[in-house]
């Protein structure tokens, strides 16, 4: 069994909810059981989920395991990163300012809008014809 977690923290974005832990390790991430490289398949995924780590120069001192659930790869990805970057505010309150002005601890709240009744989708409305 892996040893306990120093800080077990949640990020949110659309849809998507990630619980993070993170352990004194190597930098090895692990998402729902599978490796960093197989879940998050490209570069600018796996940029913005270390984004937090590489503020605070700590890629290489921290594992993360997480478990992720609802939306899609990128909401899961932007998720991932604010709870990374919660974890590391709880384990070192020093390195909070430098990701706060990274943008790293603030909600995204952008959802997707609700579609209206008449409408295809929340804005879209079918062609109309004059004659």
């Amino acid at each position: 069994m892996a040893t306990k977690p120093l800080t077990q923290t949640t990020g949110r974005r659309k849809e998507a909810v990630a619980r993070a832990r993170l352990r004194p390790g190597t930098g090895v991430h692990t998402i729902n059981g599978r490796p960093f490289e197989a879940y998050f398949t490209t570069a600018v995924q796996r940029m913005v989920v270390s984004e937090a780590l590489r503020v605070t120069d700590t890629e290489q001192s921290y594992d993360v395991d997480a478990t992720m659930h609802g939306g899609g790869v990128s909401g899961q990805a932007g998720a991932l990163r604010m709870a990374i970057a919660r974890s590391l505010v709880e384990i070192d309150p020093e390195s909070r300012p430098a990701l706060k002005k990274a943008g790293l601890l603030t909600r995204d709240p952008r959802k997707k809008e609700s579609k209206k009744y008449g409408l295809v989708k929340a804005r879209k409305a079918k062609q109309y014809t004059k004659r």
